[in-house]
């Protein structure tokens, strides 16, 4: 009976032994890993090829924030040292692992800080990168990273007049923008009731909304000065909507 007991017991425990064991696999393995993807990032400012041409695959392929594909030599052969006046780097942040087998998925944030002739900048990218484990080695297989939209700073616009721009811009049946006033901002909404969405001055007639995709809203006026037009540029493509008359 005691035999029995044991066995059992054993039964209930080699479940929790082994996920104990898996966890602090993947917590050795992600450590490993955001290892390698910050050595990546520490090569850049020095130039440093050598580096990503030992922990990238031979069969590598990256996408990096500006849609470039690259293979290997690409990659390593676009590594140059940053010019005079440039500098900076990049921390690794909120990792998250993935792992199967021989095939890792480490995901994060990219948070890039950096000096161009003394003004700074800071840039933050999401990023996925995909490891191989080879020769008992880990190689970077596959990376794609994209920048995130983040809030600019706010612009002062001299003579601007909020007064101009309130009013319906339609781009289909039932389907409009409604710029409105409150106080010294302006906003937009895409239905009754909707979520409004702020409007960041950039220029006369340019403004970014403060939605996800950080869009230009460009106001379009005719040859008389009267606004007839709005034009949403997001995502490299122009939306064009035109302005509702006046209800008298």
């Amino acid at each position: 009976m005691a035999t029995t007991r044991q066995g059992y017991i054993a039964m209930i425990l080699l479940p929790i032994v082994l996920s104990g064991t898996a966890a602090a696999s993947d917590e050795h393995t992600q450590t490993e890993l955001v290892q390698l993807t910050q050595e990546l990032m520490d090569a850049l400012p020095a130039g440093h090829a050598d580096v990503w041409q030992r922990i990238l695959a031979d069969d590598a392929m990256i996408v990096d924030e500006y849609g470039r594909r690259q293979n290997k030599a690409e990659a390593v052969g676009s590594i140059h040292a940053f010019p005079p006046g440039f500098s900076g780097g990049i921390e690794i942040r909120d990792a998250q692992l993935r792992a199967q087998g021989d095939v890792a998925v480490l995901n994060g944030e990219f948070y890039e800080r950096e000096s161009v002739f003394d003004q700074k900048l800071v840039v933050r990218y999401l990023f996925s990168n995909t490891f191989v484990r080879r020769d008992g080695a880990w190689q970077l297989l596959a990376a794609n990273d994209v920048t995130l939209p983040t809030p600019p700073p706010t612009l002062a616009v001299a003579d601007l007049k909020l007064d101009d721009y309130p009013g319906i811009y339609r781009y289909g049946p039932d389907r409009a923008f409604t710029v409105a006033r409150a106080g010294d901002a302006l906003f937009y909404t895409t239905k009754a009731g909707g979520r409004p969405v702020g409007l960041q001055p950039v220029a006369k007639d340019v403004f970014m909304d403060e939605g996800d995709e950080k869009s230009l809203l460009v106001f379009r006026r005719d040859a008389h000065g009267r606004l007839v037009e709005l034009i949403e540029r997001r995502k490299f493509n122009d939306l064009h909507l035109t302005r509702a008359p006046a209800k008298r």
